[in-house]
């Protein structure tokens, strides 16, 4: 046969043959790369190669006398040493720049694309809007179109320095605070689209009212500001009756400000128009949306809870006046003066995967306030601080903790558990 025709047969010989010796080589190649961190030599590659090809060449009867003397058998061994080192160099360049340590942990840890962060300040911050429908949650009623709409068309301002994980537990916790959702689920991406399931309200007054307490609303002269939560003494003609606030709503210049969310009451203006029993009775209307916190003042009616025994006076009276009484100081505030007063500072770190606790300065100078763990206690998410849980206690790669200590030792001891 003529040259070129030689020279074509031995490429078909070599790619046929030439397959399986790079599939092994490529493979090896990475395999020794990503658990050794050593390239094969690629002498070992081409006796290999050699072999395999040898041996594969016999099994498919291609070994023969005029084969083997003829320039056909040259080229297809070229071809196949030169598949076979390809394939090495692309397993060891892969073994090379894959990732040794891969978790679940390391892939939640995503961070917000650089384009989408706002710099207030000094500080970064990311408006995270929904993108696609609100969709309902499996085993929960379906949402209203108004509580819908609303989800819909929200935004909310955020830290751009967590990470995606993060934003999206403080992102449900402000839902459920906001539109007082039965439960919600919130995925982020990196460009602060979140995908929102929702379910919606249930029980929006009878969940509020503490076991062994009642609902009363009465018909009174309402302060300014007065907001769900606010401790009152409600004062008869002849006793003072301690509650908390459920609702409050007062109607000025004939237009309504509500600070609840969503209780049935009557419009005659009856001071006892609605009475629940704590854990017995369930609102007869779903509230759309968290409107108000507090109510702008004036003649309006406040639903309280009370003890049991003090709901018969409390019915009884016709003119009930509302004193708010103070709940004093934040003692979370009190706290930290004392700590900051003390030459204390307080970190919040979140634990790496090669992070390494100092026991020595752990021991003596810095103390775990709180964790808050990413592992099998909380179903993979972070949901809920353990408080004064104490430095023997092993921290795990995404935990959270505040640490609090002099400044210098809970700097280091910061950097040193957070690599």
């Amino acid at each position: 046969m003529t040259l070129p025709v030689e020279v074509l047969l031995g490429l078909y010989l070599g790619l046929l043959t030439g397959i399986v010796p790079a599939f092994v080589a490529g493979s090896l190649g990475f395999l020794v790369r990503y658990f050794t961190g050593v390239t094969l030599p690629g002498f070992g590659v081409v006796v290999l190669a050699l072999s395999i090809a040898s041996v594969q060449g016999g099994l498919l009867g291609l070994v023969e006398p005029d084969i083997a003397q003829s320039p056909r058998l040259l080229v297809a061994v070229l071809v196949v040493l030169m598949l076979a080192l390809y394939a090495h160099n692309q397993g060891d360049k892969l073994g090379a720049e894959l990732p040794r340590r891969l978790s679940l942990t390391s892939i939640r840890q995503r961070t917000l694309s650089a384009d989408v962060v706002e710099l207030v300040g000094t500080m970064g911050q990311v408006t995270v809007r929904p993108t696609g429908e609100i969709r309902d949650m499996e085993g929960y009623p379906p949402l209203s179109p108004d509580l819908r709409q609303s989800l819909k068309g929200g935004s909310w301002k955020l830290p751009a320095d967590l990470p995606l994980s993060e934003l999206e537990v403080r992102l449900e916790e402000r839902l459920r605070t906001d539109h007082d959702l039965a439960d919600v689920d919130v995925t982020i991406d990196e460009r602060a689209r979140a995908t929102i399931v929702a379910a919606p309200p249930s029980g929006g007054l009878s969940k509020r009212v503490p076991e062994g307490q009642r609902a009363v609303s009465i018909a009174t002269l309402v302060p300014t500001g007065l907001a769900r939560g606010d401790d009152v003494t409600v004062r008869t003609a002849d006793r003072s009756i301690a509650g908390t606030v459920l609702s409050a709503r007062t109607e000025i210049d004939g237009a309504r400000a509500e600070a609840t969310d969503g209780e049935t009451t009557d419009e005659d203006g009856d001071p006892t128009a609605s009475l629940a029993d704590g854990g017995e009775a369930e609102a007869d209307s779903t509230p759309s949306a968290k409107p108000s916190t507090a109510t702008a003042g004036g003649v309006g009616r406040v639903t309280v809870a009370v003890a049991r025994r003090d709901v018969k006076a409390l019915l009884e009276t016709e003119t009930p006046r509302l004193v708010v009484r103070s709940r004093g100081t934040s003692r979370e505030f009190e706290a930290f003066t004392l700590i900051k007063r003390a030459g204390y500072v307080v970190r919040r770190v979140t634990v790496g995967s090669a992070g390494v606790i100092d026991d020595r300065a752990s021991a003596t100078d810095v103390t775990v306030l709180a964790i808050r763990r990413a592992g099998s206690e909380t179903g993979g998410r972070r949901h809920g601080w353990v408080f004064g849980p104490g430095i023997e206690r092993r921290l795990d790669a995404g935990d959270e903790v505040f640490v609090a200590g002099p400044e210098t030792p809970t700097e280091t001891f910061a950097e040193a558990i957070a690599r």
